[in-house]
């Protein structure tokens, strides 16, 4: 795996695929255990950590006017959102770190503010104050990137999996993006950086969203994954766009309104899935590149599936 993230030769394209636990798996012991038996009933060639249980940003203070977000104060290391998500990972890495990379899923600040707060409200108050919700992103920032950090330097974790989101083309401009989100992004990437040299980039195409990829194009991490489906942009295109970097992705693993899934991982048959498997990798060839989905697959999903296109990946 850190070889396919480095861009050095690989014995084989590592494949990684994820999805959301929820009900009596989504916190505690039994998350944990649930990530564990995923892993070993596929045998993928890296974990991802998915933060399920912590997607809303704990807000000790509550929102009602735009002018309220300057109210908020960050959580801090010792608070739940931050400990409880640390020893998850490490309860992980202690399992399994030592045969394959762990990575944690982290969600940028504006994603988690829109976990906490209706979307429209989140909107409106930027037009109305956009300093006071940017404070707010910045506080969310400082959390996020103290988590980034205690979960690669305590936890044990190779990297963080950033997601980014809010990049479609009837949100914002560019440049209100670049002004507004990207720097509390940015706070959080690169702190991560200073600890671990393999982080993840995840550019959410979610529920069949289209986003200006420019937003992110420039954003340090070793890795991009993007909705190549989703986006109608291809492994090729990313390649160049994104300067030559690794890149996660290849398979549809469409999703949409919570619970509609398309994609040959879902329907086709074991031999049309593992040709196309080989397709892929044959077409993109093996270095810089780990085969994975534009997002989560669903849950409900047929595990043996998963175990299909990690055989086919091996076999070339």
């Amino acid at each position: 795996m850190l070889n396919a993230m480095n861009k050095l030769p690989v014995d084989h394209v590592p494949v990684g695929m994820w999805f959301h636990f929820s009900g009596e798996e989504e916190k505690g012991q039994a998350c944990i255990d649930a990530h564990l038996r995923y892993y070993r009933a596929t045998d993928l060639d890296f974990v991802k950590i998915m933060c399920d249980g912590y997607f809303p940003y704990p807000f000790n203070y509550e929102i009602k006017e735009a002018s309220d977000w300057n109210k908020v104060t960050p959580l801090g290391k010792d608070h739940p959102y931050i400990r409880e998500q640390v020893e998850r990972a490490k309860a992980i890495v202690n399992a399994i770190g030592k045969e394959r990379c762990v990575f944690y899923n982290v969600f940028a600040p504006f994603s988690s503010i829109r976990f906490s707060y209706p979307d429209e409200l989140v909107m409106q108050h930027l037009r109305e104050d956009k300093l006071a919700v940017m404070h707010a992103l910045d506080v969310v920032a400082a959390d996020h990137a103290l988590l980034s950090e205690l979960l690669i330097r305590e936890a044990g974790c190779d990297g963080v999996y950033f997601c980014v989101q809010g990049g479609e083309f009837d949100r914002f401009t560019p440049e209100e993006y670049w002004e507004m989100i990207t720097p509390s992004e940015l706070y959080v990437l690169e702190h991560a950086n200073r600890f671990s040299d393999n982080n993840i980039l995840h550019c959410c195409g979610w529920a069949g969203a289209t986003n200006q990829l420019e937003l992110w194009q420039d954003y340090p991490a070793k890795v991009v994954n993007w909705a190549v489906h989703v986006e109608n942009f291809s492994l090729e295109d990313g390649r160049y766009f994104f300067g030559d970097r690794a890149s996660l992705g290849g398979l549809e693993t469409h999703w949409e309104d919570d619970h509609t899934h398309k994609g040959m991982i879902y329907d086709a048959t074991k031999e049309a899935l593992q040709d196309y498997v080989r397709e892929i990798i044959i077409n993109h060839g093996k270095l810089g590149f780990i085969l994975g989905g534009d997002c989560t697959i669903d849950a409900t999903i047929d595990l043996e599936r998963v175990r299909w296109v990690v055989e086919a990946a091996r076999s070339i």
